[in-house]
């Protein structure tokens, strides 16, 4: 670390880097064989993780763990309209769009996600997600 530089332990995350790192982790997180991996998921969620899923269930970190270590039919949605807000110094919300197209149906199915990222331990751990079906016109900002 330099001297000018205000990223690491002391100072929490890099905030110019921050946007980018934090769309290559959510990115990550819609991987397949990501998910499936409980050691790499288990990383990138902090201890105290929850969930809003769009299915009106809650999850913790443990039983969203279980679920994806299971999946085996997972169609990865593209990112859309990704954005990145600050909230303090080592606390970010992100909010993007996903979009993807179902195998068997070929129907478009779009939904609205946000995150809210933890620099913990010097690096992000995601603390809360939540995922919002909507209809591919009502998603639109």
């Amino acid at each position: 670390m330099t001297a000018g530089d205000r990223s690491g332990p002391e100072y929490g995350p890099d905030p110019e880097a921050t946007p980018a790192q934090l769309r290559s982790l959510e990115q990550s997180l819609l991987d397949a064989e990501m998910r499936r991996d409980r050691t790499r998921v288990r990383a990138l969620l902090a201890e105290n993780f929850v969930e809003f899923g769009s299915s009106g269930r809650i999850w913790t970190r443990n039983s969203i763990i279980e679920l994806l270590s299971r999946e085996t039919d997972f169609v990865p949605p593209a990112i859309e309209d990704f954005r990145c807000a600050m909230l303090a110094a080592k606390v970010a919300l992100v909010t993007y769009r996903t979009v993807r197209t179902d195998p068997e149906t070929g129907e478009v199915l779009t939904s609205l996600r946000s995150s809210i990222w933890t620099w913990e331990a010097d690096c992000w751990r995601m603390r809360f997600h939540q995922g919002t079906r909507t209809p591919p016109e009502r998603s639109q900002r």
